[in-house]
């Protein structure tokens, strides 16, 4: 994963593509660069039950209710409202979109036992380094530890296991986060 995040290899150079579920290496490049929001679906579903769709189903689904658009001018990424009304009707969660989603509400609900898929700025895999900007990739955030003040959250697209399944204290987590997201309950 290193090699194509930040190595300059191509995604169609990925071994384990046809673990998406895509019919194809066209399908799976076209699609591969906007997966971040279903695949922290794909966590959420595996999480409650241990069952979900693969990435390539789960993006036709939500594609039928209008969470991604190939239209000049939409947005390539996922589409927050739509997307809630696919996971909803289709997967029994109960999904709340929030356009402003302070901190103090994210780790409240997180607190509460809820998972929120967060918007932040990809290079939350490097943390390390001062953050480019905030958004334009999506993280599923699972945990928050009150005495550390940590959030915990996976990210679909860590491309090492630290960065995949991380944890940072909340300042530097804000420091990338674009506070909006999408709280799901019912997992």
């Amino acid at each position: 994963m290193s090699a194509i995040s930040y190595g300059g290899r191509s995604r169609v150079d990925d071994p384990r593509w046809p673990e998406s579920g895509a019919p194809d290496l066209d399908a799976y490049a076209t699609w591969s660069v906007r997966w971040c929001g279903m695949a922290c679906l794909r966590m959420v579903l595996l999480a409650r039950d241990g069952h979900a769709p693969t990435l390539y189903d789960l993006t036709m689904g939500g594609l039928r209710y209008g969470a991604y658009s190939n239209e000049p001018g939409q947005p390539q990424g996922l589409i927050y409202g739509p997307f809630a009304d696919y996971a909803g009707a289709v997967h029994s969660l109960e999904v709340e979109v929030v356009p402003h989603l302070e901190p103090a509400r994210l780790v409240s609900e997180v607190g509460s036992g809820h998972m929120v898929i967060a918007s932040v700025h990809p290079e939350i895999r490097r943390p390390h380094r001062p953050p480019p900007g905030k958004g334009g990739h999506l993280v599923l955030v699972t945990s928050y530890t009150p005495a550390r003040q940590t959030i915990g959250f996976m990210d679909p697209a860590g491309h090492t296991a630290r960065a995949a399944r991380a944890s940072l204290v909340l300042p530097v987590f804000e420091t990338f986060f674009a506070n909006r997201g999408v709280v799901l309950r019912g997992v």
